[in-house]
């Protein structure tokens, strides 16, 4: 089969968008395509703007949905219906599966293990499989080559990024008179991954001992923007919420020594950039999430209060529910794993690889 043109669906968060890179850049090397075009959701095509070989990216919106359902639906089938030579979805939602199934003759889908939710998706796909919660994204994300004859690559791509975003860094670095720094990430997408103001601020306060410039970052929604005010004023603290695209904290991050901070798509990315990674992990499944290391092309499965694999150093809370999967202790929003994280073991790992990378540099 000769494969021209190419549409990967991934209608889910940032991260399922970034983590696809894999995929993509493996989906080019191997079919050398004229086109590959996405379809995300419309709150991920910054991220998705950041992946390479891609040539066009369709979106779908839920805002739009509530007002204009039909007329969306009916926008989106005339851009993508049986204009592709191979169409690979990466969700097993029912919507997903069919804009699959429009798209091209020949499609590839992940589905749910439950047959009476997927029978029928079975027989309208040219391929399927199972989405595995307890597999890393990654890997799940791969699948679909398996059934093309792809041998696999399990190193996530470096991330590129923009000139000009690389000439504005440099250019605020330099005004700053900043070299070496680290990048401390406090944010995340919903609050139960965050960990909590008291203990965010005496951990800044133990990394500014490291005499080392501490770049915080984050974006410009409610979350970070209230995280924003409640970052202490240390004198190796540059507080950079709101202040970075997406593409220039790619380029940030690709010239920092080490990533702190939570769980989130900046972790991923900075993974993805082979950086040693200090990650504090709330209720999340790390099965599936956690940061992938290239350096031994795998990711933990295990659930430790400190673990260190690779490059990557994970802190959890010490408690039997961890990692429960849920959004928050009861659904409040609210993660009593992440309070017993003692900030004071995160600044010695941290504080032990800098002493190393002095030694070493």
């Amino acid at each position: 089969m000769k494969i021209l043109s190419i549409l990967v669906i991934i209608q889910r968060s940032n991260g399922d968008v970034f983590l696809s890179s894999s995929l993509l850049n493996q989906l080019h090397q191997h079919f050398n395509p004229n086109s590959i075009d996405l379809l995300v959701n419309d709150d991920t095509v910054s991220i998705a703007k950041t992946l390479s070989n891609i040539k066009q990216i369709h979106t779908f919106s839920y805002d739009r949905k509530k007002n204009q359902r039909w007329r969306q639906e009916i926008n989106i089938i005339k851009k993508i219906y049986r204009k592709y030579d191979l169409s690979i979805n990466l969700t097993a939602s029912d919507r997903s599966v069919l804009y699959a199934c429009i798209a091209s003759k020949y499609s590839i889908s992940a589905i749910e293990k439950n047959n009476k939710k997927s029978w029928w998706k079975k027989l309208m796909l040219s391929k399927s499989y199972n989405f595995d919660t307890n597999k890393h994204i990654i890997l799940n994300n791969l699948e679909p080559l398996t059934h093309l004859g792809v041998t696999l690559n399990n190193k996530q791509p470096i991330p590129s990024y923009s000139k000009d975003s690389e000439s504005s860094i440099n250019s605020k670095l330099l005004t700053l008179g900043i070299k070496n720094f680290i990048i401390f990430h406090p944010s995340a997408q919903y609050q139960y991954k965050i960990y909590p103001a008291d203990l965010r601020s005496k951990l800044l306060e133990m990394l500014n001992r490291l005499n080392l410039p501490i770049i915080v970052t984050g974006g410009v929604n409610i979350i970070d923007s209230k995280i924003k005010k409640e970052i202490p004023i240390l004198s190796n603290v540059f507080n950079w919420i709101g202040e970075t695209s997406i593409d220039e904290y790619i380029a940030l991050s690709e010239k920092s020594l080490c990533y702190v901070g939570m769980d989130t798509l900046n972790m991923h990315i900075a993974a993805a950039q082979n950086k040693p990674i200090f990650a504090l992990f709330g209720p999340t499944n790390l099965s599936m999430w956690a940061p992938w290391s290239n350096e031994i092309q795998s990711a933990t499965i295990e659930n430790k209060p400190i673990q260190t694999y690779g490059n990557i150093t994970i802190f959890q809370g010490d408690m039997p529910c961890v990692a429960c999967g849920n959004a928050g202790c009861g659904g409040n929003g609210k993660s009593d794993c992440l309070e017993k994280i003692i900030p004071m073991k995160v600044f010695d790992s941290v504080r032990s690889w800098h002493l190393n990378y002095k030694i070493n540099k």
